[in-house]
């Protein structure tokens, strides 16, 4: 599966953004797909994860309340609404996708296939 991430870009503390992956060559329904992040000089980290059914979410806890994953299986899309945005959320977004969790869903190395990846800053 290919995926491609969208909707990042420049935004004030306290705005909103809607991140995007479109899923192509294959159906993501079939996935289970997480969203994770890279801030300059940092590891990449989790920030949320979904089950195939949109049933089951797992949240990085700084996200906690702000953040909300989804998927629209009918669209072969995931998305990211991000609330409340503050300056070290800044970072490169990639949404990946992985056949089984395995247990390994706030894990990288857990997921298959990888977005390029979408920049979001926020400015203070």
């Amino acid at each position: 599966v290919q995926l491609q991430a969208s909707g990042g870009g420049l935004v004030q503390a306290g705005g909103s953004l809607r991140l995007s992956c479109a899923g192509s060559g294959s159906t993501l329904s079939t996935y289970y797909m997480g969203w994770f992040r890279q801030a300059p000089g940092k590891e990449r980290e989790f920030v949320a994860a979904i089950n195939r059914s949109g049933v089951t979410t797992y949240y990085e806890d700084s996200v906690k309340g702000r953040f909300t994953i989804s998927r629209d299986n009918t669209k072969n899309t995931v998305s990211l609404q991000m609330n409340s945005l503050k300056p070290e959320d800044t970072a490169v977004y990639y949404c990946a996708a992985a056949s089984a969790w395995r247990g390994l869903q706030r894990i990288a190395r857990g997921y298959d296939y990888w977005g390029q990846g979408t920049e979001v800053t926020v400015s203070s």
